[in-house]
């Protein structure tokens, strides 16, 4: 019986770890905040300025929150950037927003509207994508820091989880995602108070 109920903590420890790392393993972004992606007023190197202050992963999403039909996306290599031209784009223009773009792949990334001069005025956006950590989960963004719980105290001494090795932490990406990146670690948090508890009373 006690090696069934040991059995039990530690299946319900290795799914509490693996929901928070799917939780924190993405993070959305949504451009430039609350100005959204728009021609910047008086501050052209606006993009550059919200930018530098992210840290952007494989995995993570960008919101370009615009009104369809005034604006558009396009991500070009970084010549076509510079000269604020469509040339070579990597990828469909995005028409219709909000649009969402998940980030797959490392580098520098560059995304400028094709509509008038508006790419002239500063609407476009160069970011730098990191991948993941060389460690088997990717590494939280800094305003998460999920830990692996310990066995409950009705747990026995005999109990504690042996150093197997967990669930891979890959990054998945999330498409339907909600642009507050904030809440996903509210959430994952409150999972896991909730699991502990729930384990607590089983066990």
């Amino acid at each position: 019986m006690t090696r069934f109920m040991c059995m039990h903590a530690f299946v319900g420890i290795i799914i509490a770890v693996a929901l928070m790392q799917f939780t924190a393993a993405q993070t959305v972004h949504v451009v430039g905040d609350d100005m959204g992606w728009t021609i910047p007023s008086n501050v052209p190197s606006a993009y550059s300025t919200w930018a530098a202050s992210k840290r952007f992963m494989v995995g993570d999403i960008l919101v370009f929150n615009f009104t369809t039909n005034e604006h558009d996306v396009l991500q070009v290599p970084k010549l076509s950037f510079d000269a604020c031209s469509g040339a070579n784009p990597i990828g469909n223009m995005l028409t219709n927003g909000p649009a969402n773009v998940t980030l797959n792949s490392t580098g520098e990334h560059y995304y400028i509207c094709t509509i008038g001069q508006h790419c002239q005025l500063g609407q476009r956006l160069a970011i730098t994508v990191s991948g993941a950590s060389g460690s088997p989960f990717p590494a939280p963004s800094p305003t998460t820091n999920p830990t692996t719980p310990s066995p409950t105290s009705g747990t026995p001494a005999d109990c504690t989880p042996s150093p197997t090795s967990g669930p891979t932490g890959s990054r998945p990406s999330a498409p339907n995602a909600t642009p507050n990146s904030s809440s996903s670690a509210v959430f994952a948090s409150l999972l896991l108070s909730v699991l502990a508890i729930v384990m607590g009373l089983i066990f």
